[in-house]
């Protein structure tokens, strides 16, 4: 086994050895630890799928913890299917193949990865890019009396990226709903959908046991500029 002891491992299939080598270059930027491996085009780098390129994807990836697959189209599937099921049968039980958006399901599982999340966490995470908005206005919904707070994002670099994930990663740490602008903070998806740059009003909503703790940290982080650490 290889991958990043204790974490997931995450194995992008493309038709294109750029798009899976792309999106591997974008995760990175809020997964800098978690394993992450391209396997796409074929073996010869042309346009189509290589079962040997996702078996010893899905070989650099497992660390023990499980790997997470995603395709971009049916065929792609075809092909991780195959590889999954030519492994050994302790592999191929941790191994799961995501229905989910390549792109914005690769990106919400490499940060719960990035986190700690375990496999089912992680296919959950990838999941949640199908229904993001439905999640939100469930959220919203469920929110009832809320401490809320407005505060002006003064990180030069705005929510995206590395301060989305820091932010996203310290919400998810408390017990409460949260939400901004009517989005829920523990979604990296549903942050970044904002678009918040330097400068935006950033509205703070949450409910539930921690709610003020949750609220009180979340402002004094963005309030911080993040320390520009997430820049």
């Amino acid at each position: 086994m290889t991958g990043t002891p204790g974490k997931v491992g995450l194995v992008f299939v493309s038709h294109s050895v750029k798009i899976a080598e792309g999106l591997v270059d974008l995760a990175r930027q809020m997964a800098a630890t978690t394993t992450l491996v391209p396997a796409g085009g074929t073996d010869d780098g042309g346009i189509g799928t290589s079962f040997t390129k996702v078996i010893e994807a899905i070989t650099a990836a497992d660390s023990g913890a499980g790997v997470a697959i995603l395709c971009d189209l049916g065929s792609a599937i075809l092909t991780a299917e195959t590889a999954r099921d030519f492994l050994g049968h302790e592999v191929r039980s941790r191994v799961h193949i995501v229905d989910a958006p390549l792109v914005e399901g690769g990106v919400a599982a490499a940060v719960t990865a990035e986190t700690g999340g375990d496999l089912p966490a992680v296919v959950r995470a990838a999941h949640s890019a199908r229904a993001l908005a439905e999640e939100a206005g469930a959220v919203a919904a469920a929110a009832g009396t809320a401490i809320t707070r407005t505060v002006i994002l003064r990180n030069k670099d705005g929510l995206h990226a590395r301060p989305a994930a820091e932010f996203v990663t310290l919400a998810s740490s408390f017990d409460s709903e949260v939400t901004v602008n009517g989005k829920d903070a523990k979604s990296l998806l549903g942050i970044m959908s904002l678009g918040l740059n330097c400068g935006a009003a950033v509205k703070l909503s949450s409910s539930g046991a921690e709610a003020e703790a949750a609220v009180t940290a979340l402002v004094r982080l963005i309030e911080s500029g993040f320390d520009e650490s997430g820049s």
